[in-house]
């Protein structure tokens, strides 16, 4: 009886996780992208991410610099969004 659960779980649990477990992998994507406080205690020093840029940016005042790295962190997050909301809109 143990054998046939493999078998279950490929065709019948993993087929009604899929849209679930994209969605939380991308959710957990974009929370990771943006948090901040975790990034700055465990960086490597002289390693920046997008946010410890736009953070360091920002907080002297340089707003013009900080916009592209800010631009493309928003891109990162909303892409894969958009392509996700695309992707579940063509499931039944």
């Amino acid at each position: 009886m143990s054998a046939a659960f493999p078998e279950v779980l490929r065709k019948v649990y993993l087929p009604l996780l899929r849209g679930g477990l994209l969605t939380a992998a991308l959710l957990v994507f974009v929370d990771v992208m943006k948090e901040m406080p975790i990034t700055l205690m465990t960086r490597p020093f002289g390693w920046d991410t997008l946010s410890v840029r736009i953070f360091e940016m920002t907080s002297e005042g340089q707003w013009e610099r900080a916009a592209l790295p800010a631009v493309a962190l928003v891109l990162t997050g909303f892409i894969p969004i958009l392509l996700l909301s695309r992707y579940s809109s063509r499931e039944p």
